[in-house]
């Protein structure tokens, strides 16, 4: 059974890592890896693979940026002439980049079956691409594989039947299991010259908050507030430089006293920082996941989020992007040591379940109570 594994951006190679691992120790299962080139810096694509552990990929498109349009464009014509050389059995695409959508699309119309890993997330706010490209997706996809119970919730709602659904768990934590001891040996933490248990860690690159000068300049507010108060480490999304270059805001920024100003940094240096700063201030999907698991606060500056067993777990918090409510938040949660209760199956095993999901294909499943 030929599957054919697409990643796009960073997020999807944390995903599908645990998965290719699964999949190879079977021999029933040929697994291979299709790197559409979504993501726009290759340097870093190379550092995810080695320390995730990947093999190349069997396949590399080389899409590169551009417009929402044209990405998807580009990925749907290349990844077209892949499937009809290939033949596989099963496309798996994860999350909800265009790379996703654009893949689904393609495998489906040529009549391969096509499993969507992360399926029934929903943010309820449909200016955001990610939205459509989760909506689109599940209503094609012939196994919906679902990390929380929302996601199940919502699928239900929307439709779907139940012997499509299958609840797994969350491959993030795979990978956060598997690579934790690893990361741990890092220097990062040394290396900054910030003391752990202390610091905030910053990830910032939503449009919603970076793309108007107002955002902006609440971001650097934002930074330069918390920065007074405790050591503040921000690897800087390109996308958010660009958005500080453009409205002539980097030199103020880079002046900031307190702040560790980076650039992207690999999965492992990422999750040591996670793991040992006092409270995490993003926008991010992943890390709301991944500071849950790790029992380490987080702030979202975002209206909605399509992972709300983090907030039931206590460990995230939705913030708009106003500084004077950010710093208050940020003082009040960085002592706290929040105790978690796991999300159900988040215990480092998804990747086994969805391959006994696969191995068992044709037969009758259902979704396990919630």
């Amino acid at each position: 059974m030929t599957i054919l594994n697409v990643v796009g951006a960073r997020p999807n190679f944390m995903k599908v890592a645990p998965l290719h691992r699964a999949l190879e120790q079977h021999d029933r299962f040929d697994s291979k890896i299709v790197h559409t080139g979504q993501h726009y810096d290759e340097q870093m694509s190379d550092v995810f693979f080695n320390q995730l552990e990947l093999p190349r990929p069997d396949v590399y498109l080389g899409v590169g940026s551009g417009s929402h349009a044209e990405q998807t464009a580009r990925v749907m014509t290349a990844f077209e002439e892949v499937v009809e050389d290939m033949e596989p059995d099963l496309v798996v695409v994860v999350g909800d980049v265009n790379s996703t959508l654009a893949c689904a699309l393609v495998a489906t119309k040529l009549h391969v079956p096509v499993a969507h890993v992360e399926a029934g997330l929903r943010s309820g706010d449909r200016r955001m691409p990610e939205e459509i490209n989760r909506l689109v997706t599940d209503r094609i996809a012939d196994y919906l594989f679902v990390t929380e119970q929302s996601g199940i919730d919502h699928l239900r709602q929307e439709g779907v039947s139940d012997n499509k659904i299958f609840f797994v768990g969350n491959l993030m934590i795979d990978s956060l299991v598997h690579f934790r001891e690893k990361a741990a040996d890092t220097s990062i933490v040394e290396d900054l010259g910030v003391e752990e248990g202390t610091y905030a860690l910053m990830t910032m690159h939503r449009p919603a908050n970076v793309d108007h000068e107002e955002g902006v300049r609440a971001l650097l507010r934002i930074i330069e507030d918390i920065a007074a108060e405790r050591s503040l480490v921000f690897p800087m999304h390109p996308r958010t430089r660009n958005r500080f270059e453009e409205f002539g805001l980097e030199d103020e920024l880079t002046s900031v006293e307190g702040l560790r100003l980076l650039g992207p940094l690999g999965y492992l240096e990422f999750l040591r920082l996670m793991e040992t700063a006092a409270v995490v201030v993003t926008d991010s999907g992943g890390i709301q996941e991944e500071t849950t698991f790790l029992e380490v606060p987080c702030l979202t500056l975002r209206d909605h989020t399509e992972r709300p067993v983090t907030i039931e777990a206590g460990t995230n918090e939705l913030l708009p992007l106003d500084p004077a409510r950010v710093v208050e938040r940020v003082r009040e949660v960085a002592p706290t040591d929040p105790s978690a209760e796991q999300p159900r199956y988040w215990d480092g095993r998804t990747a086994d379940r969805i391959v006994e999901v696969l191995e068992a294909e044709g037969h009758e499943a259902s979704v396990p109570a919630s």
